[in-house]
């Protein structure tokens, strides 16, 4: 008797669970998609009512313990009237995988677009990325690399990952591990430097920075907007002056609302 075989494909939905929310005017799940053959997780935030809304998907920083997804993060986004989904990428929270920084797990970014746009809750059409801290180098990619890509925001963003190892020492020994040493594994860093290929990506980018970040310097949002200019693409770029790597929430949800402006702008001349 002959087994029959599933083939999974990638950003096939495998599970969806539906966990509390604080507020009755979001609906908060645990999503469970395919990536690479891996099993990867990720938190979807829907507001209520039946229409299909636009979704973006949430990149977070930091890797495994250190900048995890915050509930009350997509929670606020979603309530501004967009579908979100963030991915853990893999390894992360029961996830399958070891993530790398920009590396393979980078397709846990591209596989959440199919995933998300496969959505009864989604309205058709491209999905826009929000980029946090190195999460801004996962969107970039996705945006270089992918169909289906709409408006890209890039918030406190790495975008020069060797400038990174140079700035951050207490990252070094993670960075060395887990891209390479930047003399030796230079392509390495490169590849995760969106200023070297912004001549590739063709959404519009939202850069948003603030002016005393201490954990991506300023620096990496102007050598971006230079990038973006000098290749001519369509960019915007707000500093927020005194500003630290995550805003105060007043100045968290004035940019929020800036940013939300923006997009809605965008998607609606790209649609």
């Amino acid at each position: 008797m002959s087994s029959v075989q599933t083939i999974v494909q990638d950003g096939e939905l495998l599970e969806r669970e539906q966990l509390r929310c604080y507020t009755k005017q979001v609906s908060l799940y645990l999503l469970t998609y395919s990536s690479q053959g891996l099993r990867v997780k990720g938190f979807l935030a829907v507001p209520e009512g039946d229409n299909p809304r636009p979704a973006v998907i949430y990149c977070r920083g930091g890797i495994r313990r250190v900048g995890m997804v915050r509930k009350r993060r997509i929670v606020s986004m979603a309530q501004r009237g967009y579908v979100v989904f963030a991915p853990f990428y893999r390894g992360n929270e029961g996830g399958e995988g070891r993530e790398d920084f920009g590396g393979e797990d980078r397709y846990d970014v591209f596989h959440a677009i199919p995933l998300v746009q496969s959505l009864d809750e989604v309205l058709p059409g491209p999905v826009s990325l929000i980029g946090f801290s190195r999460g801004a180098v996962m969107a970039m990619l996705a945006a270089k690399e992918c169909s289906g890509v709409g408006p890209v925001v890039v918030w406190s963003g790495v975008s020069d990952m060797l400038a990174t190892y140079e700035e951050r020492v207490d990252m070094r020994r993670m960075l060395k591990r887990v891209v390479g040493h930047p003399k030796k594994q230079i392509d390495a860093y490169l590849q995760r430097s969106p200023i070297h290929w912004v001549d590739q990506v063709e959404s519009p980018i939202f850069i948003i920075h603030g002016t005393q970040d201490t954990q991506v310097h300023v620096e990496h949002a102007k050598k971006l907007g230079t990038a973006l200019e000098r290749a001519g693409k369509d960019y915007t770029m707000v500093l927020y002056e005194g500003l630290d790597h995550r805003f105060p929430k007043k100045e968290d949800e004035k940019a929020l609302d800036t940013m939300f402006l923006w997009l809605n702008t965008k998607l609606r001349l790209m649609n």
